[in-house]
This record gives C-alpha cells, structure tokens and sequence, in this order.
C-alpha cells in the first residue's frame, strides 16, 4: 500500500531498492522498540531493572530515606535513580517512571497525582535560637531561601497579610533540595511543604515558626509510557508508592507548631501540616486515565 517497490529479485536473492535501503532504518528501530517493551512488560514484577527519574526534592528527602523497605520489599528489583524534573522524561524509552512536579499534562503519557501540598516557612532550631523570629516581621532580618523566582514566599507574604515586608536579604537556589538544604544548615529560613520536609521537621531538624500554610501552585505527579503502564515492574513500584505515601501521613497533631504574630489576622489561615498530608496536595490538576 506504500506505492513504491522495496524489493527486487535477483536470481534467488531479494535485494533493497533505494526506497527499500531508506525505510530500513527506521523499521529495525521500531521491530527494536517493540522487542525491547515486549520484554519490558513480561519481566516478572520481583526482579529486574527499573529506570526512575523524580524531582530532586522528592528523591532526597523522602524516597531514599525509605529505599530499603522497598528493597525489602522486593529485594530482586534494581533501581536506577536520576535526579530530574523534565516533563520529557516520562516519554523517553529509557525512562520507565517518572516523578515529577508541575502539571498533568504530559502529552501521549499515562500521568496520575501524587500528591498536593501546603508550603510554611521552615528554619533550623540553632537560627531561630540565635536571631528572633516571633512574628512575621521579624523575617525582615533573615535571609529568606527561594526554590522558585520568589512567586511562593510571595504568597504566604499575602496570606499573612504581610506583602509590604522588606525583603533585606535573599538567596534564589533554583529547587526545593538545595533551599532546604540550606534552611538546615542554618542560612535562613526556607517554605518546606508537608510531605517532603515532614520528617525533617518530626526529627526536630526544622521548625516551623508560624501556624500559618498556603496551597502551593503545583503538584507532584508519576508518569510512564502508555505501554508500560501495565509492565509488573511499573506496578509494583507505583502500587509501592502511593500505599507509603498512605501510611505514612503525619498528622498535624504530631508537629510542633508556633501561632503566628501578625498585626492583623490573616483571612482564613490553615494549619501548616494540615489533612493534605494524605496523597492529594497543591492546585488540583485532573488524572490522566
């Protein structure tokens, strides 16, 4: 049905015609493909290699912190980790799943929420008890730790009714790993989130200075390729995932939390660790089926 010959017959040979010798490479990197997620899919879901890549808050502060209960787990699945937060990820043949924080909508991929958050400045114990940080004012002497362009500590400024507040002195580090690696190195105070700094801050390694939390604008999210969605491999990993995230939820009840000083009350204000803990976190953005 292509309406060109890719074939000639010489004698008892077949031969490529140069339309044939074109189309060559292409087919055996598709027949390629296909083999390849073939066997992908019907590796048995204890053993093999699974190919990770998630955002590098996520990875460091609460994946690795519980890889060996997966390992436990399922002792014969290898995981290769890489610290990445780029939507293409999810659709790259060398990539099984993908966790990632943004939005759904991952062209051509099977996409589902991981979780919302709430973000609250979070600051190490040996700061907040060498330089005063009782009211929302006081942060006008701290330095103030950005993962973003300043677009999140600007709305929980909003949020406690504090916008006019100088912004003396600021580092912008480009992700949530490095600020809140540096909020626990004591230098300044950082937005954690209630799932990856909840055990940070259960630990006594960060605190939280004011009750007072805002929906962050985004969300984490895992993806895989259409035709891995259903590969054992994938299944245990992520049916893994979301029953982890599950259990281990912190109520709020269990984090050491200050009320806020303001000179005025904020509309509304919500608990910093607050029932969002559970696997549903920031601006909802509908599942890819």
């Amino acid at each position: 049905a292509l309406g060109m010959t890719l074939f000639e017959r010489g004698g008892n040979r077949l031969k490529l015609t140069a339309q044939g010798a074109l189309l060559l490479p292409a087919l055996s990197r598709a027949f390629g493909d296909i083999a390849a997620a073939t066997a992908r899919m019907q590796r048995p879901e204890a053993s093999g290699t699974l190919s990770l890549t998630c955002v590098s808050g996520f990875l460091s502060f609460w994946l690795l912190p519980r890889l060996d209960r997966f390992t436990a787990q399922y002792p014969a699945i290898t995981l290769n980790l890489t610290a990445s937060n780029d939507p293409a990820d999810a659709a790259d043949p060398d990539v099984d799943v993908a966790i990632r924080y943004g939005r759904s909508d991952v062209a051509a991929c099977w996409s589902r929420l991981l979780s919302h958050l709430r973000l609250f400045p979070v600051v190490s114990p040996s700061l907040i008890n060498s330089r005063a940080l009782r009211t929302v004012r006081d942060l006008r002497h701290h330095v103030l730790l950005h993962a973003d362009d300043g677009a999140e500590w600007t709305t929980w400024f909003a949020a406690a009714d504090a916008v006019d507040l100088p912004r003396h002195h600021q580092h912008f580090l480009g992700d949530a790993r490095l600020s809140t690696e540096a909020a626990l190195l004591g230098q300044g105070v950082a937005l954690g989130d209630n799932l990856t700094t909840a055990n940070l801050i259960a630990r006594g390694d960060l605190t939280i200075p004011f009750d007072l939390s805002v929906p962050a604008n985004d969300a984490f999210y895992v993806s895989c390729r259409n035709d891995m969605r259903t590969a054992p491999i994938v299944k245990a990993f992520v049916d893994w995932l979301f029953a982890t995230i599950e259990t281990d939820a912190i109520p709020e009840t269990e984090i050491p939390i200050k009320a806020p000083h303001r000179p005025r009350a904020a509309a509304n204000p919500t608990r910093a660790i607050a029932a969002s803990a559970s696997p549903t976190r920031r601006e909802p953005c509908p599942d890819k089926d």
